[in-house]
C-alpha cells in the first residue's frame, strides 16, 4: 500500500477548519429554558406557602397520602408485565424478520406505527365497546369469566394489553436500531454450528448484544406506563397518573410535588441508562482491540 510522503504538507486552504456554529448554543439555551422554567415554577409552587414561607411539607406528606403507594405499586406492576410481554413478542419477531423475511420489514413497521396514528380516545373507545359487548353476549359461556378477569381492579390485565399496543412503535424503533448495529445472521449461524438450538442461539448469542436496545425499549415502555392517563381514566382504573390528577382537585401542591418527583425519577433513570451504555462502550472497544 502506498504511503504518503511526510515531506508533503497540505496547504492552509486545504486543511479542515472546525466550523463554529453559535446557533447551536442558542437553540440549546432556548430548549433548556423551555424545560427548566416550568420545572422551577412547579418547585416554587410546592415549597412557597402563603403565610408560612418556604416549607417542604408537600414533599414530606407524599408517602402518607392515601392511595399514593397503592397507585404507584399498580403502575410499577403494570409496567413490569408490559415490558415482559412486549419484549417476548417483539424480540423473536424482529430477529425472525431479519433472518427469514426481510422483505416484510416495511409491513411490520407500518403495523407497529399504527398506535401513533390512532388517537387514544378512539383506541379506548374501541376497547370499552368490546368490554361492554363481551359480558352481554357471552354471559352463558366460559369466556364470561375471562372478561371479568380482564377488568379486575387489583390488576387490570386490559391495561397491560392496551399498553403493549401503545408501546409497539417505541419498542420497534429501539430494537430495530439495535439489530442494525450487529450481524444477527452471523451470530445465529455461529451459535447453531456450535450445537445450540434456536432458542439457545437467541438467548446466548443475540440478546447479550442487544442489551442496550433492550434497556432503551424497557425504559421507553416504563415512561409510557407511568405517564399514561387517558386509557386508564376512561376505563375506570386508578394507576399513578390518574391518582395524581385525582389528588390535584383537593391538594394542588401535593399533586405538583408528586409530579416533580416522578419527573426527576424518570430523568434519573434516563441518565443511569446513558451512563451504563457509556461505561460498556469502552470495554467493548478494548475487547475488540
Amino acid at each position: 500500500m502506498a504511503r504518503l510522503n511526510p515531506s508533503i504538507r497540505l496547504s492552509p486552504s486545504l486543511r479542515l477548519k472546525p466550523s463554529i456554529r453559535p446557533w447551536r448554543g442558542v437553540i440549546l439555551a432556548f430548549a433548556a429554558l423551555y424545560f427548566v422554567v416550568p420545572l422551577a415554577a412547579s418547585v416554587v409552587f410546592t415549597v412557597d406557602v402563603p403565610g408560612q414561607g418556604l416549607t417542604a411539607d408537600a414533599y414530606t406528606e407524599i408517602l402518607g397520602t392515601e392511595g399514593f403507594l397503592s397507585s404507584l405499586r399498580l403502575s410499577l406492576e403494570l409496567a413490569a408485565v408490559t415490558i415482559a410481554v412486549v419484549l417476548l413478542l417483539m424480540v423473536p419477531a424482529m430477529v425472525a424478520l431479519r433472518l427469514s423475511a426481510p422483505g416484510l420489514r416495511p409491513v411490520v413497521e407500518v403495523i407497529c406505527s399504527l398506535p401513533l396514528v390512532v388517537p387514544p380516545i378512539a383506541f379506548v373507545a374501541g376497547i370499552g365497546t368490546v368490554l361492554q359487548w363481551g359480558p352481554e353476549y357471552l354471559s352463558t359461556t366460559p369466556l364470561f369469566q375471562t372478561f371479568v378477569a380482564l377488568q379486575n381492579p387489583t390488576f387490570p390485565v386490559v391495561l397491560v394489553l392496551a399498553y403493549v399496543v401503545m408501546a409497539l412503535p417505541f419498542v420497534y424503533r429501539a430494537l430495530d436500531a439495535g439489530l442494525r448495529s450487529i450481524d444477527v445472521r452471523t451470530l445465529v449461524e455461529a451459535a447453531r454450528s456450535c450445537g445450540a438450538s434456536w432458542p439457545q442461539a437467541l438467548v446466548r448469542a443475540v440478546l447479550p448484544n442487544l442489551r442496550g436496545a433492550l434497556l432503551n425499549a424497557a425504559f421507553l415502555t416504563l415512561a409510557l406506563v407511568l405517564g399514561e392517563f387517558t386509557v386508564a381514566q376512561l376505563l375506570g382504573f386508578q394507576p399513578f397518573a390518574v391518582w395524581i390528577v385525582t389528588v390535584s382537585g383537593s391538594q394542588a401542591q401535593l399533586s405538583v410535588a408528586v409530579s416533580v418527583l416522578s419527573l426527576l425519577v424518570t430523568w434519573a433513570l434516563l441518565l443511569a441508562l446513558a451512563a451504563f451504555g457509556d461505561r460498556r462502550a469502552p470495554s467493548r472497544t478494548a475487547s475488540q482491540g
